[in-house]
């Protein structure tokens, strides 16, 4: 299941633009194969940085990958037609900036993590094992 599809992509630019990133032959529509590989990297992409902390590909796709999903997806459409313009660059450029804080256990995904699970905390846990003195135990020494 990708994290992103075509009308999320829709959300963040105007059709007309979609179809000259993507319309090679001149049909004047949208080429939802090249949309489809766009999301496809951008999700390979995603799953590099995340595997190593998370299963991956994601079965809920939490909010925050759905916004890193189509800023990448954009950003990999505008490079294979004529190179980003330096908005889209710079968004691409901080959504690595956040992928690459995934694996370091910097960033949050949300609440839970995507398995299910609570996410785990940074404190020790701490544990010993049975007094050996105690008053109790001292009593007629």
């Amino acid at each position: 299941m990708p994290y992103c599809t075509e009308a999320d992509i829709l959300e963040q630019m105007e059709e007309d633009v979609l179809i000259q990133l993507t319309d090679d032959e001149d049909a004047g529509v949208v080429d939802e194969d090249k949309v489809t590989r766009a999301i496809a990297n951008a999700d390979a992409e995603i799953d590099s940085y995340c595997g190593t902390k998370y299963t991956v590909p994601f079965t809920t796709v939490p909010p925050i990958i759905l916004i890193v999903s189509v800023d990448i997806a954009i950003y990999n459409l505008y490079s294979r037609r004529r190179g980003a313009p330096e908005s889209i660059k710079e968004r691409y450029d901080d959504r690595i900036a956040f992928l690459e804080k995934v694996p370091k256990g910097l960033v949050s995904l949300g609440e839970d993590d995507p398995d299910g699970t609570p996410a785990g905390t940074n404190y020790p846990e701490i544990s010993s094992s049975d007094r050996i003195f105690s008053r109790e135990k001292l009593k007629g020494w």
